[in-house]
């Protein structure tokens, strides 16, 4: 193997000036951040553009440098949207390409840009305003993922399914009901990204490399101009810390756990083994070798990618834990994790904000499969108990109408009335059941039961939709 070349020239670096010998080839490449960081580009632009502004009206610089460089930045935009911009390796990262370029195109004026600020908190400020973007676009894809779960549930409202606890039959609900669950996730997953973003929305440009600038900045005047909601008040914090990264990666996690839950739910559902839905051909692939197959590859991988934004968190979690302030190299490999986390997270939701409102409901299956597995077993109980017999006594009595039926293979409804009372070991008291338990046997009076604020009742669900229809405008 060929080593790399001992050092490459510092001539074009900014920092070069102290050094006397060059950079060594390796280390160029293992310190540059510009096959990542390139995506900052338009970012970087509206930074300083904002920054010339200040600098100018503080009158740090002059008017003519201020249009020089407008000039300038408007042709290296130009040059990087057609693809036209010459990346260099040796300027490390994105920051140093554009103001290499700009010094090209416009000279002193170019040089003179940087004046008050660092790298340290340009590119702080960049991560934020990136970020920012890229979060603005998530919750769009949050809330239209939200809108297709009301329009599935809503369909769905009354569709009787069964629901599980430990994977086990436990109790009838409704198709609407469940879906709505996880409406209830993704309504946290909103809230928690919203109040993120407050702590993002806070400009750092102006602290410098730590210790803030002998310059007369006005940080306000760059702070309304790009955005922001304030400034960050220590210079210290403003450069190194990134937490709001993490913050955003921890709210990312939560997301993708909660779309792993339904994904899980979905493959589980597709299968022979439930049959309660379809997934349209467009989400799905087949086998190489089994030509019967079609396989939930959009949820599976859904499931899958949960585990890399989890470790997004994780190493920036761990990228912070032990630096003493201020900025350290470290925080260069905060951009990979996070730009990981934002992708996975919109793709995924832009995917899912489709495949819900197309899901392929098999109603008659979902019905047939709520009725197995005893899950009125609870209703009779409260039967029993609004009778006058006490809950201990009526939840025994109960199971031992289940050990018949699992004798006789058979469900709760399939008993006789003499079968039900003798199973309940109440003889003929018909005080405590009479022929109205059948109504309460069945799956449909079991969730029309559950009518009350948060439950299952199609009415209930109906009601949930409407408020949560308000709360999504």
């Amino acid at each position: 193997m060929s080593k790399p070349k001992n050092s490459l020239s510092n001539k074009s670096k900014a920092w070069s000036g102290r050094f006397t010998e060059p950079v060594n080839a390796l280390v160029q490449r293992y310190t540059a951040s510009l096959n990542f960081d390139q995506r900052l580009a338009m970012v970087d632009i509206d930074g300083s553009l904002a920054h010339a502004e200040m600098l100018a009206t503080q009158k740090i610089i002059s008017k003519s440098d201020l249009v020089a460089i407008k000039k300038g930045m408007a042709q290296i935009r130009n040059e990087i949207s057609k693809g036209q911009f010459q990346w260099d390796l040796a300027l490390e990262d994105v920051h140093l390409n554009i103001e290499s370029r700009l010094t090209q195109l416009v000279g002193d004026a170019g040089k003179r840009l940087h004046t008050g600020r660092s790298r340290n908190d340009q590119v702080a400020t960049d991560i934020r305003l990136w970020l920012r973007g890229e979060l603005d676009q998530i919750l769009i894809q949050l809330k239209a993922l939200r809108s297709a779960l009301l329009k599935q549930a809503e369909k769905h409202a009354a569709t009787i399914m069964p629901g599980h606890t430990h994977l086990q039959v436990a109790q009838p609900v409704t198709f609407g009901h469940h879906l709505m669950a996880y409406y209830e996730m993704f309504s946290r997953d909103t809230e928690r990204l919203q109040d993120c973003r407050k702590r993002i929305n806070q400009l750092p440009l102006g602290a410098a490399a730590l210790a803030g600038t002998s310059y007369p900045i006005d940080r306000a005047q760059v702070a309304k101009a790009l955005g922001f909601a304030g400034v960050c008040h220590n210079s210290l914090d403003a450069v190194s810390d990134r937490d709001f990264a993490i913050e955003f990666c921890a709210a990312a996690a939560l997301i993708m756990m909660h779309i792993s839950r339904l994904s899980e739910e979905l493959i589980l559902w597709i299968s022979p083994r439930f049959s309660f839905i379809d997934l349209p051909d467009r989400f799905c692939t087949g086998s190489s070798i089994m030509p019967q197959k079609k396989n939930p590859d959009v949820p599976e991988l859904a499931r899958g990618k949960t585990g890399r934004v989890n470790g997004d968190l994780i190493a920036l979690l761990t990228l912070m834990k032990a630096q003493p302030l201020a900025y350290n190299k470290d925080n260069q490999e905060d951009k990979e994790p996070l730009f990981d986390a934002a992708n996975t997270v919109l793709d995924t939701l832009q995917i899912f904000a489709d495949l819900v409102p197309n899901l392929i409901v098999k109603t008659d299956t979902m019905k047939k499969a709520a009725e197995e597995g005893f899950s009125t077993a609870t209703d009779l109980a409260d039967y029993l108990v609004k009778k006058g017999l006490p809950f201990r006594d009526a939840h025994e009595a109960v199971a031992q109408a289940v050990k018949l039926c699992i004798k006789k293979k058979c469900n709760l409804a399939d008993l006789s009335l003499t079968e039900l009372r003798a199973a309940c070991g109440l003889g003929k008291q018909e005080k405590f059941i009479g022929n109205d338990v059948f109504a309460v046997l069945s799956t449909q009076g079991s969730v029309e039961s559950r009518h009350h604020l948060g439950g299952t009742a199609p009415k209930q669900v109906l009601a949930a939709i409407k408020k949560a229809r308000a709360d999504l405008k």
